[in-house]
């Protein structure tokens, strides 16, 4: 027996709570199997009442930021140029003589 509307007593089943949530159906079991939403589990199915989808909403709700400004980018810091900060450069040695150097060796 089959059913296309939400189960009895105002539960929904796991693919009608993703249409309301615009989300996959996989998607909602494997937050339910992961304790990450709130559900029943009725009959060996998830089941989700008004309540859990609200709760749902909640949980993965963002709000803006206090000051309503946006962060920057964080942005690595250069090392001192001019003479006195200057760091030398070393070439690292290619990967094949590290690979060629271990075959070699084990021999």
């Amino acid at each position: 027996m089959t059913t296309t509307g939400p189960a009895p007593a105002g539960f929904y089943r796991a693919a009608e709570v993703a249409r309301l949530l615009r989300c996959s159906e996989w998607w909602v079991k494997e937050q339910a199997r992961r304790r990450r939403i709130p559900f029943c589990w009725i009959g060996g199915s998830y089941l989700f009442t008004d309540e859990h989808i609200a709760a749902i909403v909640r949980l993965f709700e963002v709000q803006p930021d206090a000051g309503g400004q946006r962060r920057g980018v964080a942005r690595a810091v250069s090392p001192p140029s001019g003479p006195e900060g200057e760091l030398p450069l070393r070439a690292r040695p290619p990967r094949r003589l590290h690979e060629h150097n271990r075959g070699h060796s084990a021999a």
